[in-house]
This record gives C-alpha cells, sequence and structure tokens, in this order.
C-alpha cells in the first residue's frame, strides 16, 4: 500500500490542493464546491495513484456496490475531471483506458503539515446486543478518560468519519477523550428493522454499550434525541452516571409542546419522509439538512444530505421521527443528580432555545450556557464550537 493511500491529510498537484480529512479541493488556494460523491471518486482515485482502476473496483470502493449506471459514472467522473481543471481532451490528470478503466496520472506530493494534525485516531466497530434482541453497533476511538456520547438519529459510526459533518467533532473528542459513541437502533450500523423504537428501548441499549465496555459510572454527552435518552438514563441509574453535557438537547417531542401548527407540519413531513427520503434527488433531505444546520457551507449541506440517505431507510426514518416526536421527560428531570451543564445555540433551527431551558430548569443544580447561532449541528469554524468545546472541557474535567 502506498503512502497515498494511507494517507487522509493534504496532497497537493498541479494547482490544486486536495485536503482529504476536512473534504476539501482548492485550485490556486481558493476552495471549490464538489458534489460529495464526485469528491468521493477524486479522494478514491488519488488514493491509488497511477494504477488502473476497473469500473467493478470504482463502484465498489466509491458507491459501495450500489447500482451504478455507465450514464451516471460517466457523468461523475466527468465532473472530478471539471474539478480539478482537467477534461476528456487533454486528460491530465484523470486518463480513461478505454474498456479497462481510469486511473490518475497527476504527480502527487504531500502538503506540508504537522504529522500530528495529519493524525486521525483509528476506531473499533462492534456489535453488543439490547435486551430485546436487536444488535447496537458501537465504537471506541481516542484516549483519556473514558465519555460516552448516547446515539441520537442520523450516524452512521463508519461514515461519519468520511463526512465533514462530524469528522470535525469525532476527531477533536477524541484527541481529549477516549469517545465510545453508538449508532441508534433503526439508523446506521445498528439492526434498522426493528420493532421497538422507544424511549425505554433507546435507554436499555445505552446500558447495553456501558455494560459492553465494562463501564461502571461515567460522564455523558448527550446531543438532540441523546438528551432525554442521558437525563431518562441518568434518573433511573444515578450511580452509573458521574456528569453529564448536554448540546441542543430537549425534554419534550416536536408532538409534546402543546404547539398543534407544529404537529400539523410534523405529521406532513412524516408523511413526506416515508415518500421521499431514499430518493437519488435531495430536494426533500435539504428540507431537514436546512432544519439542522442553516449556517453551513453548500458543501456541507450537500455531505449532510448524502449521510442522511446513507443512515436510515425511508421506513425507519419516519418511525424514528415519529417517536422523537413522542419524548417527555419531564418528570424524570428532578431526579437526575449528576451535575449538569446544558448549553444550546439561541437560534437553534431546529430545537427551539426553550427547550434547552426547560432541560436546564428541570434538572437540580444544572447550568445553562447559552451559544451564539442557529446550526443545531455546529460547524468548527463559527464562535459557537469553541466555546462548546472549552466549557465541555472545563466542566468535565473539574
Amino acid at each position: 500500500m502506498s503512502d497515498v493511500e494511507n494517507r487522509v491529510g493534504k496532497v497537493v498537484f498541479a494547482d490544486c490542493e486536495v485536503d482529504l480529512a476536512a473534504f476539501e479541493l482548492r485550485r490556486n488556494g481558493t476552495l471549490c464546491p464538489v458534489e460529495p460523491q464526485v469528491f468521493d471518486l477524486i479522494a478514491y482515485l488519488i488514493r491509488h495513484p497511477d494504477r488502473l482502476i476497473s469500473k467493478d473496483e470504482l463502484i465498489a470502493g466509491v458507491w459501495h456496490g450500489r447500482i451504478v449506471s455507465d450514464a451516471a459514472l460517466a457523468s461523475r467522473i466527468k465532473s472530478a475531471r471539471r474539478a480539478l481543471g482537467d477534461d476528456g481532451e487533454q486528460q491530465r490528470l484523470i486518463r480513461t483506458v478505454h474498456g479497462r478503466g481510469i486511473r490518475f496520472v497527476g504527480d502527487i506530493q504531500r502538503a506540508a503539515e504537522s504529522a500530528q494534525g495529519d493524525a486521525v485516531p483509528s476506531q473499533k466497530i462492534q456489535f453488543c446486543t439490547a435486551a430485546d434482541g436487536v444488535r447496537i453497533a458501537y465504537a471506541r476511538v481516542g484516549s483519556g478518560p473514558v465519555l460516552v456520547k448516547p446515539a441520537h438519529w442520523l450516524t452512521h459510526l463508519d461514515y461519519d468519519w468520511e463526512s465533514p459533518v462530524w469528522h470535525d467533532w469525532l476527531s477533536d473528542l477524541a484527541r481529549h477523550y477516549t469517545l465510545i459513541r453508538y449508532d441508534q437502533r433503526g439508523n446506521g450500523l445498528s439492526d434498522r428493522e426493528v420493532e421497538n423504537v422507544s424511549l425505554d428501548a433507546m435507554v436499555g441499549d445505552l446500558l447495553a454499550v456501558l455494560d459492553a465496555n465494562g463501564l461502571d459510572r461515567v460522564p455523558l454527552f448527550g446531543h438532540s434525541q441523546g438528551c432525554a435518552v442521558a437525563a431518562t438514563f441518568a434518573a433511573r441509574y444515578p450511580e452509573r452516571v458521574s456528569r453529564m453535557v448536554f448540546l441542543g438537547g430537549y425534554a419534550r417531542g416536536w408532538a409534546k409542546r402543546g404547539d398543534p401548527e407544529l404537529v400539523t407540519r410534523r405529521r406532513a413531513i412524516s408523511t413526506l419522509i416515508a415518500h421521499g427520503w431514499g430518493q437519488d434527488n435531495p430536494a426533500f433531505r435539504q428540507l431537514f439538512t436546512s432544519f439542522m444546520m442553516p449556517g453551513a457551507s453548500p458543501e456541507h449541506m450537500q455531505w449532510y444530505n448524502e449521510l442522511q440517505r446513507r443512515t436510515a431507510s425511508p421506513e425507519g426514518a419516519r418511525r424514528l421521527h415519529d417517536a422523537f416526536g413522542e419524548i417527555d421527560v419531564t418528570s424524570n428531570l428532578a431526579r437526575v443528580k449528576a451535575p449538569t451543564l446544558v448549553m444550546h445555540a439561541r437560534g437553534d433551527a431546529s430545537v427551539p432555545f426553550e427547550e434547552g431551558r426547560i432541560l436546564a430548569t428541570g434538572i437540580p443544580g444544572a447550568r445553562f450556557v447559552p451559544l451564539e447561532g442557529n446550526n443545531h449541528v455546529l460547524m468548527k469554524w463559527e464562535p459557537a464550537w469553541q466555546r462548546f468545546m472549552t466549557e465541555t472541557q472545563a466542566f468535565l474535567n473539574t
């Protein structure tokens, strides 16, 4: 295996710089928008330089074995060439060998960067079994004190590392903690076709993950729906939770907030999920992306659209969406004994700021930190990100 095949950092060739870790392409120093699949194609060719890549290998490596038409493949190759300043006539960087495949022929060099900044921790994916027999996929990565992240919707243990949406989260947390996370039942690498997607089942999944890792008492980091799961777990098993950090969370799902108009909209969205989630056209999934990260770049929005398609089936996504709407853990909050830090973006477009205040008010002694911004999924470049990381480390290290 070549040095480039092992790389997850920056490489340069011609007038291009490709950051394989940040999923960015620059030409002459200018950031170029690239669709996720096109970037995947470029990255795969870069990692296997000066070697003929057959159509079958390309489909297996980039499309993970999904059926891809010749026209779609040709379109992606054309887009990859265009992004790199190449074309089908010159073929300076991507060369076609008729009937056999394509290969990358650019002169690749490693960009100047520190070894530490280039390194990405490796993770180990394993499975445990919940009380009702559902297989839960979990992963352990990083070093230092253990931090457990209860599952929420739209994660994929493997693909999260490829996606810039979650890559920064994982790499930054793994630099400071031994991060243990798992995919929600019905989502990601965990069993998808499951009957029970209740809150009780989700709390049981967290218990199964802790037991599988031999953990008696740990801090929890809850994000979005993961906050309700963590709060309920802490109320039921106070001896197993040392501290909790919440971000963008809620105690009441969308069906429990006393807002008939919200319920009507969400019911309509639920119907649309069942019919539009799995389509190749990302227009519908863009609606959810706009709720989750309205302040994100177009590139990150495209990646999040793709993340949604990969993490759950249309029916699975609908059932989880409806289950989260029925969550109401307000009666559990007063029984939480663990010190808790609650953070919430003022303009969170997915979970209202008031829901974060309700969490902080209901948990005895909880500290509330408002964050500036409107993203439910924080982006590394926004000020709220650094505030979140600073507050989290200070709180967990106390």
